[in-house]
């Protein structure tokens, strides 16, 4: 079995924050989560090229709430010409979500019931917009 670092990013709210800045109200799924999913996997792509990683993917695919063609999509650009390969995937499909919550399960792996938006955070801890969007 293949050692697989864990690289945790660091947040940087301000510039997050700069980015979705008039997209405040957007519903789960609209023009703020391009943009985050841009954010996001350009970063991956930059880690990558700084450890040598040749190919990068992600599991944003798995949510139900995630449109799998756009995340692909926005991998793809943010690879392109930088000699990174984005393993493109749509981890829904073949009953993925929900394997991935017997999974977590099964592994005691923390699964938070949002999609790490500021903008989503669930109703029930008092902040944000919309209610939770992912549970098992």
């Amino acid at each position: 079995m293949q050692d697989i670092a864990l690289v945790i990013a660091d947040y940087d709210d301000v510039f997050w924050l700069g980015q979705t800045t008039g997209f405040e109200h957007e519903p789960e799924g609209g023009s703020r989560c391009s943009v985050c999913f841009k954010i996001r996997l350009v970063r991956t792509v930059e880690a990558a090229q700084a450890m040598g990683i040749e190919t990068v993917a992600t599991t944003l695919s798995v949510s139900p709430h995630k449109n799998a063609c756009l995340i692909n999509d926005i991998g793809w650009n943010a690879a392109q010409g930088t000699g990174i390969t984005f393993l493109d995937r749509d981890f829904k499909k073949q009953d993925g979500y929900r394997k991935s919550c017997e999974l977590s399960r099964q592994y005691g792996l923390y699964r938070q019931n949002y999609c790490g938006c500021l903008y989503s955070l669930p109703m029930k801890s008092g902040h944000g917009t919309q209610g939770s969007q992912e549970s098992f």
